[in-house]
């Protein structure tokens, strides 16, 4: 297997950019993910890789040897596409053992390896059957089965899974990472799907207008973003984002049509008596039905069961709505006014401006000194 090195990629189509100074490094072996919304970047980071887009400028290596220059088929890079484009001619042990005929390997050990293949992916009772004949998920892995037969030294997936519905999504989820396990092959995979992404991956490389912002573990990413951007797209519901200034050394007060003012004593040195945009997931919110000091005041507009919690909607001021997580038994009804606090510990701060994460004077980003 092999590591995989972006060194200043950047793809530009006219006067329009593709992608800018991407680098990354996916180690041996290493599962990433690549993720982030439509146009982003993300497939064309991919094909660059596989060789079916040139980059204008910067540098591929894998395993320190430049590929930049190097033909697709000469790369040993497998792809599979969201367009799984099966061969309709041909019954599933063919599809499975195209690469090796292109490849010019003699008909017995296509067989096989076609067969081995369709014992790893549990399709062996299929390999006499037409493609048309399968369902979406037999499909997919008909796909993965092409890709790998040849044992290529990178694996790489762009969004494989878009078109399967949820159940199915999940289950060909857990084939794909048991798979990508026992094979050792280094992957990189394409989605916009956050959860799929924080299932698969060891690594995510989050992305947006065409740059890379942050490359981290799922744990990383989700717990300590780069910015405003990575806090705001991972996590479901996305994190709350209130604008607000400091009022004294322990308040903040709302900036902007709301009224109001609670307990927070991490606010930036940095910020002085600027605005600035403190971060909140859903699940971090204290909830009260009756006043509580340090609070504020909204009031519950929906309210959705799910399961063992409930996600509220609550509008601040007058406009203002915010995502909150509750136990179920928490009983609140749509109209009610609820009393919300925040946990420094458990907050982001970022600049309005640029959206880059800020320091906190306490709390997370760094912990208060003893006195």
């Amino acid at each position: 297997m092999v590591r995989v090195s972006y060194d200043n990629i950047t793809k530009r189509y006219g006067n329009e950019i593709g992608i800018e100074d991407v680098n990354i490094t996916v180690e041996d072996g290493e599962f990433a993910v690549l993720l982030g919304p439509s146009g982003c970047g993300k497939t064309t980071t991919l094909r660059c890789l596989a060789g079916l887009t040139e980059p204008t400028s910067g540098s591929i290596f894998l395993d320190g040897r430049t590929i930049t220059d190097t033909h697709p088929k000469n790369r040993d890079i497998a792809m599979v596409f969201q367009a799984l484009a099966l061969y309709p001619h041909m019954n599933v042990a063919q599809n499975i053992a195209y690469p090796l005929k292109v490849a010019g390997v003699d008909k017995q050990t296509r067989r096989e390896r076609a067969a081995e293949v369709a014992e790893t992916l549990d399709i062996s009772e299929l390999l006499e059957r037409e493609t048309d004949e399968l369902s979406g998920g037999q499909r997919q892995r008909v796909a993965i089965g092409r890709a790998i037969v040849r044992r290529p030294s990178v694996f790489l997936m762009d969004e494989p899974l878009a078109s399967l519905d949820a159940k199915l999504k999940v289950e060909m989820r857990n084939e794909i990472k048991k798979l990508q396990r026992d094979l050792g092959i280094t992957t990189l995979y394409v989605t916009h799907d956050q959860e799929e992404a924080m299932t698969l991956g060891d690594k995510l490389i989050v992305m947006h207008d065409s740059e890379v912002q942050q490359v981290g573990s799922p744990h990383e990413v989700y717990h300590d973003p780069a910015n405003q951007f990575v806090a705001g797209f991972i996590g479901s519901p996305s994190m709350n984002f209130l604008r607000v200034r400091r009022a004294d050394h322990s308040t903040v007060a709302f900036d902007g049509p709301q009224s109001g003012s609670f307990a927070y004593d991490a606010v930036p040195d940095s910020v002085d008596d600027e605005p600035f945009v403190l971060g909140v997931r859903p699940q971090y919110f204290d909830v009260s039905q009756s006043p509580a000091d340090g609070a504020f005041e909204a009031t519950v507009t929906v309210t959705e069961p799910m399961g063992d919690e409930q996600l509220l909607t609550v509008t601040v001021g007058e406009d203002r709505e915010l995502s909150v997580r509750v136990p179920i038994h928490v009983d609140v009804t749509r109209g009610e006014t609820v009393w919300l606090a925040v946990d420094a510990d458990r907050t982001y701060v970022f600049d309005p401006e640029t959206g880059a994460r800020l320091e906190q004077s306490r709390g997370r980003a760094r912990p208060a000194t003893p006195d």
